[in-house]
């Protein structure tokens, strides 16, 4: 369920949406909180999992990586399995249930460019079942859209096994 966000935890998601590496410090004299206010607000926000800090990247600043965005139509009454199914998928950064032509949209990154696409089109796809259409539309340029790349790839990156 949502939960209401009063305006110094909007203040303070703003302030670490402009620089989520800020010190602590920093953060609550701009905010006009203590110190321990802030930690304590922005736990909270994390406990809750209304706010999470990670490392964002520009695709366009990078070489390598490919990323696209996918328009699914699925089963009506197997909405909520369906996303939570590609949502899964390795390459998928997100997807989301929306209202229009398609049913689900999903942003998928790959290191293997045209055969990555290919590959989520024709192996992923399939194996999630249940997808009545598809239409893929490549990212070859945005403007302020900072991406967290998928899990698995984050992992590898890492030198962490995939599970």
């Amino acid at each position: 369920m949502s939960q209401p966000l009063d305006a110094q935890d909007k203040r303070l998601i703003a302030l670490l949406g402009e620089d989520g590496r800020a010190p602590l410090a920093q953060v609550a004299q701009h905010a006009g909180m203590s110190r321990p206010t802030v930690t304590a607000r922005l736990k909270r926000l994390t406990g809750d999992g209304i706010l999470r800090i990670a490392g964002l990247v520009d695709v366009f600043k990078m070489s390598g990586l490919t990323t696209a965005v996918v328009g699914l139509t699925v089963d009506k009454h197997r909405l909520d399995e369906k996303l939570e199914q590609i949502g899964a998928l390795p390459a998928v950064t997100w997807a989301a249930v929306v209202t229009g032509r398609y049913d689900i949209l999903a942003e998928i990154a790959t290191e293997d460019g045209v055969r990555g696409l290919y590959d989520f089109l024709n192996l992923s796809l399939r194996e999630v079942g249940g997808i009545n259409s598809s239409e893929m539309f490549v990212v070859m340029k945005s403007r302020d859209r900072w991406t967290l790349l998928p899990s698995p790839m984050r992992r590898t990156w890492m030198g962490t096994p995939s599970e």
